[in-house]
């Protein structure tokens, strides 16, 4: 299984499409609210040229912007 962290915001629409794909598997992964967490909302902004587009997934290290949830799936089966 590979290290995974969603950064998300309620209401977000994408997010909700992402975690609803994921299933049960949604629990492996860390979830960071950029709404509560000053951190997360600067490395979000960080590495999408400023803007705070979520959800931004980490997969060991790389991020990845708005992902196809198929992608963050796989990583999280391992």
């Amino acid at each position: 299984m590979s290290d995974v962290t969603i950064y998300w915001r309620p209401g977000c629409v994408f997010c909700m499409r992402l975690e609803n794909a994921l299933g049960a598997s949604r629990n492996k992964a860390t979830w960071r609210n950029i709404w509560e967490d000053d951190e997360a909302r600067e490395f979000v902004a960080m590495v999408n040229d400023g803007n705070e587009v979520v959800p931004t997934v980490v997969i060991d290290g790389r991020p990845h912007t708005n992902p196809d949830p198929a992608l963050v799936a796989r990583a999280l089966k391992g």
